[in-house]
């Protein structure tokens, strides 16, 4: 008999001892010892492209901070990377594409399907490394980036505040842009499923750049291939929990469809909200306001708060963003202890 995940039986409901937690960005820059495992790698795409390294800060969260789930530590920006654009991260400044897209002669030039998600080797050997020294009641996460939130690297060459580039390609040239994101899905599909059968638990598609898109719009550009994704997977491995977490969609909640287990609520949602609108459909993830890690009693505070509203039921506890890379270590403890705290049976 297989060792119970909690974390995975809450994926799909069941009834669990406590509300399990984890957060997005755990394994990073606010750990003295992720910093350390960096510096030795030389730079970022160094440790997303080294399996031991990057199950090692995969772990630390887990042994260090106490968390119910690990997650892959990678980046969302591999696929595009060998796809074959060329990626690099500038210091201070982020990601960047020497040869954003801006034609369809350019999308023709991408490594697509099968041949692209081949390719990425790494990650499934840091999967398979991760899952002989994860303890066997943890679950292994690993995730990708919405299409519509890679096409906006893709196209605009960097991250961006105005997404102007790729929304004027969404209102002048739609074609164009619906030719990037189906490739671009495809491409995802195989690279989940490659992760799934290396041994990943759980499936998470991020989908951070939601919000740039008009609520009447996001459906076409953006939803409907996350289902998409979603389906394929489903279809396939169906005891695979699938969490969906597009970033500043409240407006959208309405709308939500799709063949999905846990739909993850952003800081900016309502609990309560979510929970009228999507709680009978959905397990729902999330959603403290991760700057409240700055103090523990504000911590406390909204800990207690989502417990209120969701009763320990049909819900695993995280931050409603990634954790800030200079919230103290002991703040991050204090709220894993009250999350398990809060919603001891």
């Amino acid at each position: 008999m297989p060792t119970p995940k909690i974390f995975v039986d809450a994926c799909f409901g069941k009834e669990t001892p406590y509300t399990p937690v984890w957060m997005m960005r755990q394994a990073g820059r606010y750990l003295p010892e992720y910093m350390a495992v960096r510096a030795q790698a030389g730079n970022f795409l160094n440790l997303c492209h080294n399996p031991e390294m990057a199950c090692e800060v995969t772990l630390q969260p887990i042994d260090i901070v106490g968390v119910d789930a690990a997650i892959l530590f990678s980046d969302i920006l591999v696929i595009p990377d060998e796809m074959g654009m060329d990626l690099s991260f500038v210091k201070g400044e982020g990601p960047k594409f020497s040869d954003p897209i801006t034609n369809e002669s350019d999308i023709d030039k991408l490594i697509g399907g099968e041949e692209a998600a081949s390719k990425l080797t790494y990650v499934y050997d840091t999967i398979k490394l991760i899952k002989t020294k994860l303890a066997e009641d943890k679950a292994l996460i690993g995730f990708t980036g919405s299409p519509w939130t890679l096409a906006t690297y893709m196209i605009e060459g960097q991250g961006t505040k105005t997404y102007n580039i790729c929304k004027k390609m969404m209102y002048s040239n739609p074609e164009l842009l619906h030719k990037i994101l189906a490739k671009v899905t495809e491409v995802v599909k195989l690279y989940m499923e490659k992760q799934i059968q290396s041994g990943i638990d759980v499936v998470q598609i991020f989908d951070s750049w939601a919000a740039a898109i008009e609520p009447n719009k996001y459906d076409e550009f953006s939803w409907k291939y996350m289902v998409e994704i979603a389906e394929y997977l489903k279809e396939k491995y169906p005891q695979t929990p699938i969490i969906m977490f597009p970033k500043g969609v409240p407006a959208f909640l309405d709308k939500v469809y799709g063949n999905f287990d846990v739909f993850g609520v952003d800081w900016s949602t309502p609990m309560e909200l979510a929970r009228e609108k999507l709680g009978d459909k959905y397990v729902l993830q999330g959603n403290m306001e991760p700057c409240r890690l700055y103090s523990k009693e504000a911590t406390t505070e909204a800990v207690e708060d989502i417990q209120s509203v969701m009763q320990g039921k049909r819900h695993i506890f995280n931050l409603g963003h990634g954790i800030l890379p200079d919230v103290p270590v002991e703040h991050a403890k204090h709220f894993i202890n009250e999350c398990h705290r809060v919603s001891k049976k």
